[in-house]
């Protein structure tokens, strides 16, 4: 599996609500998506949960790089680079990963990364970072994710909360506008509500991230 994130830093007097109408609008059109385990709509207020910025970060789990893949090279990433710029996508080798059937009640999600010194201890490193997960999901995380990046050499924790986290744990949080998963995960009245939302939008799973007119 690949854990993904591209983040965009917006301006101080950004108006956010035109991220929450992108999500609210357009963030069921990627459920269902081939290989997606989870992606979460992800967005941060300055000075809201201790958040220095106005961010938009969307955070993907990938079965597959064939995934990834397409979806990189797709209409989808396409429209939002072309709204917000050309971003780094940055991406993990996942060591482990828990996904709780209900991760679409996320409302909140932290992610905290670290360098990897020259010379670590690799498999220590690993063993200690696959604990925390598993500490996360006994606390009640719905997602807990952890990986790791050999070309930057850092390491990721990922975990998505239907509350807001302990004020202990670190790394920059956000709220959760959407979460898209596969459809082997989706319930039967998650899969309805799905196809619903796409009857009523009309639009191709490609478009998901156009911009809404003003999003420029």
């Amino acid at each position: 599996m690949i854990a993904m994130q591209y983040s965009f830093a917006l301006p101080a007097d950004y108006a956010m609500s035109i991220i929450d109408r992108r999500i609210r609008d357009n963030g069921h059109k990627l459920d269902g998506f081939p290989d997606l385990r989870f992606k979460a709509y992800l967005c941060a207020r300055r000075n809201e949960m201790e958040s220095s910025e106005n961010l938009y970060a969307p955070f993907y789990l990938w079965e597959r790089p064939q995934g990834m893949n397409a979806f990189l090279t797709g209409a989808g990433f396409e429209g939002v680079s072309s709204s917000f710029g050309w971003p780094s996508v940055r991406s993990w080798i996942v060591w482990h990963q828990n996904v709780s059937p209900d991760v679409v009640a996320a409302g909140f999600a932290v992610r905290h990364t670290t360098p990897i010194a020259p010379h670590s201890d690799l498999p220590t490193l690993r063993s200690g970072a696959i604990l925390r997960a598993q500490e996360s999901a006994k606390h009640g995380a719905l997602a807990s994710v952890t990986g790791f990046d050999p070309g930057g050499w850092t390491l990721v924790q990922f975990s998505l909360w239907s509350t807001l986290p302990p004020d202990l744990m670190p790394g920059q949080k956000y709220r959760v506008g959407h979460v898209s998963i596969s459809l082997g995960q989706q319930s039967d009245e998650h899969r309805n509500r799905t196809d619903e939302n796409r009857r009523r939008g009309g639009t191709p799973r490609e478009a998901l991230d156009r911009p809404p007119a003003g999003a420029r």
